[in-house]
């Protein structure tokens, strides 16, 4: 049955582990399903558990995807590497999910928005790389892991450097920002089609833009979900994304 105009943008979002999701643990997760749906769409949360066919045929029901944060690092197989002695157990649950609704998304010209872990993901998922820890591997000039994982301690910021031309540009309306940060990981290589729009001041890369066709995707490595009441900039990336949905909204 076909869905009207009038209904809302369904954004597939997974879930930020498998251990959070069987322990019912949903306080983070919250945060992106409340951002998406102040955005004007509404939040499709997936089991990280899912077989594969099951995952692809809820994935034709939905019209973009949100790739969440995750205290999980990428398996450094998937991009040729050894383990770093600071890198977290990864998770395969969430990394063959994140796969899955990439190859739908980018087959079927879905948007994405890819959040700190996601960013990361989806740039493995396109052949790129990933600095496996940051301090040890380039320094601590600025500071980008939180020490603590509770969100009862305020985020830190730093600035970030915005491409001319840029999508994220249009976004922020500036080519400057300062952003709340929490990841000890970063883009090394950028995957195929990636085209990196904002650095730090030390070089660690901020945020992609999907070049290889008209797509909209996106990755940022802070953490707009919990800004989304007071940045506009934090605002514009979720409210972008259900834009760019909306015009396949009326999929069968």
């Amino acid at each position: 049955m076909a869905r009207t105009p009038s209904q809302l943008p369904r954004i597939g979002i997974p879930y930020r582990t498998r251990k959070e999701e069987l322990s019912g643990d949903f306080d983070k997760i919250e945060k992106y399903i409340y951002a998406v749906r102040r955005a004007g769409a509404e939040a499709i949360v997936l089991s990280l558990g899912l077989s594969g066919p099951h995952l692809e045929n809820i994935a034709k029901t939905l019209d973009g995807i949100l790739l969440t944060g995750s205290p999980a690092d990428v398996l450094p197989a998937r991009f040729g590497a050894e383990q770093h002695a600071e890198t977290a157990p990864a998770d395969p649950d969430r990394e063959r999910t994140d796969f899955a609704l990439l190859d739908h998304a980018f087959k079927q010209k879905k948007p994405v928005l890819a959040i700190c872990y996601g960013i990361q993901s989806l740039n493995v998922y396109l052949g790129g790389t990933l600095m496996q820890d940051i301090p040890s591997e380039l320094g601590a000039d600025i500071r980008h892991d939180q020490i603590t994982d509770d969100e009862r301690v305020p985020d830190i910021f730093h600035s970030v450097e915005i491409v001319p031309d840029s999508l994220l540009e249009s976004m922020a309306q500036s080519r400057q920002a300062r952003v709340n940060t929490s990841h000890h990981q970063c883009i090394a290589q950028p995957g195929r089609g990636l085209r990196v729009v904002s650095r730090a001041e030390d070089g660690v890369v901020e945020a992609v833009e999907w070049h290889g066709d008209t797509n909209w995707v996106v990755g940022v490595q802070w953490h707009p979900e919990r800004l989304v009441e007071s940045d506009p900039l934090s605002q514009t990336l979720f409210s972008t994304l259900v834009a760019a949905a909306r015009p396949t909204s009326t999929r069968a």
